[in-house]
């Protein structure tokens, strides 16, 4: 994103902060005491060069700070859900097919179940054994999963969401998350999409309306604050 656009969207979120502030927005959800991570797509489809889905600042940006969310997770032995997409029939001509009408707006046919090299979670933040994968067929990873009830059962209050994109599937996750009545943090250096101003325009509006945005830094003082406190 050049410099010229960035600092046309900073001014007006200036002036927009300004005017939700006035009608009582961007309250604090807050971090609660039992958080778990969920990284939303982050599969080569998304983070690798050549596919209709590859995201921009993956290399530089949101790989290396999902793995630092990662190492303070797992080093506080908190649950962490992996989060893909892909379809069974992703033949479009098939009115059986899971990928419902989606197919219709974006090219969702190109991660299909066959091409597991597509779906599978980037190897640079690769599961480990007693982490969730999760498959998804639409945005959000609660719609039609069991994910709300995996994380009720860990008795999990906080969700730290990551991954792509900003303006579709991380966003649908927050809202749904929230709606669902978990206490929901965007990762900011975490999270991406493919369309310049599109994280800034949804991060900001994210944090308005639906959870808080915060750094990855303020994420892993948390995570690491938690074991302090328990220990104390």
């Amino acid at each position: 994103m050049s410099d010229q656009l960035q600092d046309a969207l900073e001014a007006a979120f200036t002036e927009a902060r300004r005017r939700y502030a006035e009608r009582g927005f961007q309250r604090r959800v807050g971090f609660g005491s039992r958080p778990a991570l969920i990284n939303v797509d982050l599969a080569n489809a998304w983070t690798r060069p050549g596919n209709p889905f590859t995201c921009e600042n993956i290399d530089d940006q949101i790989i290396p700070g999902v793995q630092k969310l990662l190492s303070a997770f797992r080093r506080n032995r908190l649950p962490v859900v992996h989060v893909t997409t892909c379809y069974q029939v992703a033949d479009r001509n098939d009115p059986y097919t899971d990928m419902g009408l989606w197919h219709c707006k974006i090219p969702v046919e190109a991660v299909p179940e066959d091409r597991p090299d597509l779906w599978a979670i980037d190897s640079r933040i690769e599961p480990i054994p007693g982490e969730q994968v999760l498959v998804k067929k639409r945005a959000s990873a609660f719609h039609g999963t069991y994910l709300a009830g995996f994380l009720r059962a860990a008795g999990v209050d906080t969700i730290l969401v990551t991954g792509v994109t900003a303006s579709a599937c991380v966003r649908e996750t927050i809202c749904d998350g929230l709606a669902d009545g978990f206490r929901t943090i965007a990762v900011r250096e975490c999270i991406g999409d493919r369309i310049p101003g599109a994280v800034l325009w949804n991060l900001f509006d994210i944090d308005a309306k639906f959870g808080d945005v915060e750094s990855v830094d303020t994420c892993v003082d948390y995570l690491d604050g938690l074991r302090t406190a328990a220990a104390a």
